[in-house]
């Protein structure tokens, strides 16, 4: 059985100001096409479909499309859970009817699917909240699903049954996952688990969550230890990191396929696949990554002056940039335009301004909240305007801070 495994779609995501439709458009084009080319017979989005809660009318109807797509007439299984940007209860929404096409939704921890078939033929057997296995067309033996989305402590012990300031809720997780595949994840048939979790190595290094990604915090733990993915589980498709990497290979391989695109600069020149995944029961499953070349690149780029600058962009057309150039004196309107002008992909102009001594000096890093807000806005100002505020522009400010709401 050949599964695909993606995730953290963040569809309607936009890079800074710049609008990023398109080259979404393109990247779940190409996740089809690796869909028919691979032949896989199943496919698992293991969260993050939108970047918000309430997102586009063009976000969406590019899931929907997508997950349309995929899911082959009803041929292909297609299994999508809520990530900690979307809206379980949107998630959950379309279910009844994505089901005859063979798209199942797992907006919520313990969703408990009702019996279907799908037009293509494939057959839900049996669900209890947080599992659900399938029997696909051509295969004899079943897939099994321990499916659980995010959730935060307070819906996660809500929907686990347990009070939250009373349990430790990685242990009740642990609980939970080893009850369901005691139950249902023996040698006759393909287990996966599907989630949207900061998973971890037990005392292993810690994985850096995206710049601007939303840090997971469940129960008072910032990670989930890939020790408690129960034994019979083959393949932990996990989502949340936009990296791809292997979090651990015991008990099972347990794999970020990370983000079809580049969504900060923190993740400027990565690599971005998908995951295919075979597997048979009572087997040790095998994956590979496989990858997606769609979107602009991202690149985080450092000159020391303005025609370094302008020489390098000139040369790198179809690229995000943010640009940090190095000046004795802050950019002057005529060298902050001629940069500007020089490319059409910069995100952000970034100035830093070089000390007397020669050293570099930041003045008060926007990225630095532990700077004064005064200081915040001089150097948002800097980055946005290439030039200093001036008393009036500060004094604006200050009076705008002092106005109640």
């Amino acid at each position: 059985m050949r599964i695909l495994h993606t995730s953290d779609w963040h569809l309607g995501k936009r890079l800074n100001d710049r609008e990023r439709i398109r080259e979404q458009v393109e990247v779940m084009d190409e996740i089809v096409r690796v869909a028919e080319e691979r032949a896989v017979d199943a496919v698992v989005v293991a969260g993050d479909l939108f970047d918000t809660f309430n997102p586009s009318v063009e976000a969406i109807e590019l899931l929907y499309g997508t997950l349309y797509r995929l899911a082959n007439g009803g041929k292909r299984l297609v299994v999508a859970i809520a990530g900690n940007h979307d809206s379980p209860d949107r998630v959950d929404s379309p279910d009844v009817l994505a089901r005859l096409h063979g798209i199942f939704f797992v907006g919520n921890p313990l969703v408990n699917f009702t019996s279907a078939v799908t037009d293509g033929g494939i057959r839900l057997i049996r669900s209890e909240e947080g599992f659900s296995e399938f029997r696909l067309p051509g295969y004899d033996y079943p897939l099994r699903v321990v499916h659980t989305p995010y959730a935060n402590s307070v819906r996660m012990c809500r929907f686990l049954g347990v009070e939250e300031q009373d349990v430790e809720l990685r242990a009740v997780l642990r609980e939970h996952w080893g009850a369901l595949a005691a139950k249902y994840c023996d040698g006759a048939g393909v287990n996966l688990l599907v989630t949207h979790l900061y998973v971890t190595r037990e005392g292993g290094y810690m994985p850096e969550e995206p710049e601007d990604e939303r840090p997971i915090n469940i129960g008072g733990a910032d990670a989930v230890y890939s020790s408690m993915i129960p034994e019979g589980i083959q393949y932990a498709a996990l989502g949340h990191l936009h990296r791809w990497q292997v979090v651990d290979t015991e008990p099972c391989p347990a794999v970020y396929c990370g983000s079809p695109l580049s969504y900060s600069f923190s993740e400027a020149e990565q690599d971005k696949y998908v995951t295919i995944v075979e597997a048979e029961p009572g087997g040790v499953a095998r994956y590979e990554r496989c990858l997606l070349t769609s979107g602009y690149p991202l690149a985080r780029k450092r000159f020391e002056g303005v025609d370094e600058a302008v020489a390098w962009l000139t040369g790198h057309p179809g690229v995000w940039v943010e640009v940090t150039v190095a000046t004795d004196t802050y950019l002057t309107a005529a060298e902050n335009k001629a940069i500007l002008e020089s490319h059409d992909g910069i995100v952000c102009l970034i100035p830093e301004v070089k000390g007397a001594s020669g050293a570099d000096e930041r003045v008060a890093s926007i990225h630095d909240l532990r700077s004064d807000v005064n200081a915040l806005f001089a150097e948002y100002f800097r980055q946005r305007k290439g030039q200093e505020p001036n008393e009036e522009i500060m004094a604006l400010f200050k009076e705008t801070l002092s106005i109640e709401n």
